[in-house]
């Protein structure tokens, strides 16, 4: 399978106060460029592969700096359009301990939303790729983007290549309901999927028993998601979380009929969990892409997102052996010499 993975969606600019300090005390923003498919692009880039970008950034300095970011990381932003006047942005205050981590989020109107495929349509940004990808905020920050990605899903798909989606739902962004609905419509049009079982129960209406443990809930959710899409391969995180800076991690994958449960992390203290959710899923797209039978594929994912924790920013930047080490039982921290 080709090298190439195509990822769709919007740019974002972050800006946080450094450190756990919250915003109303800040007098300065620390700034990273982010977006949950270049997220999992940046990681993907970092263990090998090729990775290029659809989206749509402003013609100005912002999305210029935007554009340069990517391309720092080895990310292809050839097929980025430019318009629009503005970069979609968050504001993220960091929590720590008991004191919840925040997120403000400024998104309407920005220059994502006016992004079109009439031009040129799908066949040169798939040409040669093997694996197209999006997230549901693709579609949750504008809903008439909903057409665009069924047509690339099915272009993708007319074209041999694996489609996946990550539902990353946001509830700030759009309903339950409005999920749904526009959900329902694309996931005939994908193979692999990455969805919550909170997030499968108040959407999709998928079937959960509170009073079982979370594994055997992740179970059936993934049964009932695969059995009513279609659906090839299934992810569910599993978090539970003590304090802002203290969680437990693990996820299930439902790879065509097998079941596999990652081993679970405990993490002490976390740096920054924001991306962690696309670097579980940039690391089942690359088991998947290497063969690589369910439960190898899911430690690599797992790992890989609680690696993320200790990274400052969105993006993943641990590269395939230290992810590897870690599955290996490597997580001492020990000072490499």
């Amino acid at each position: 399978m080709s090298k190439r993975i195509v990822m769709f969606g919007e740019l974002l600019l972050r800006l946080n106060p450094e450190g756990f300090g919250r915003l109303v005390q800040a007098d300065r923003l620390q700034v990273y460029y982010t977006g949950g498919e270049a997220n999992a692009g940046a990681a993907l880039v970092h263990w090998g592969r090729e990775v290029s970008l659809v989206s749509r950034v402003p013609d100005h300095e912002i999305g210029q700096a935007c554009l340069n970011y990517m391309r720092r990381y080895g990310l292809d932003t050839r097929f980025i359009q430019r318009g629009g006047d503005r970069l979609g942005l968050f504001y993220l205050e960091t929590g720590a301990s008991q004191r919840q981590s925040k997120i403000i989020y400024d998104r309407r109107d920005s220059a994502f939303t006016g992004y079109s495929d009439e031009a040129g349509g799908w066949d040169e940004v798939l040409a040669g790729a093997g694996w197209f990808h999006f997230a549901g905020t693709a579609v949750a920050v504008a809903g008439r983007l909903a057409p665009v990605v069924a047509r690339a899903c099915r272009a993708a798909r007319e074209r041999g290549l694996v489609v996946s989606c990550d539902l990353n739902y946001r509830r700030k962004l759009w309903t339950p309901a409005q999920a749904g609905e526009t959900m329902r419509e694309l996931l005939p049009l994908v193979d692999a999927f990455v969805c919550g079982v909170e997030d499968a129960g108040a959407i999709f209406g998928a079937t959960i028993d509170p009073g079982r443990p979370g594994s055997e809930q992740a179970v059936d959710v993934a049964r009932q998601l695969a059995a009513r899409f279609g659906l090839k391969h299934v992810v569910v995180p599993l978090r539970d979380s003590q304090s802002a800076t203290a969680n437990r991690f693990r996820a299930l994958l439902f790879s065509q009929g097998q079941i596999a449960v990652s081993r679970t992390y405990e993490i002490p203290y976390i740096v920054d969990r924001v991306g962690a959710g696309d670097a579980l899923t940039a690391g089942v797209i690359f088991g998947l892409l290497e063969g690589w039978e369910p439960q190898r594929t899911i430690e690599f994912g797992v790992a890989a997102a609680c690696l993320k924790h200790s990274v400052p920013g969105d993006f993943n930047l641990v590269s395939r052996e230290e992810v590897e080490a870690l599955v290996a039982g490597d997580g001492a921290g020990r000072i490499q010499r």
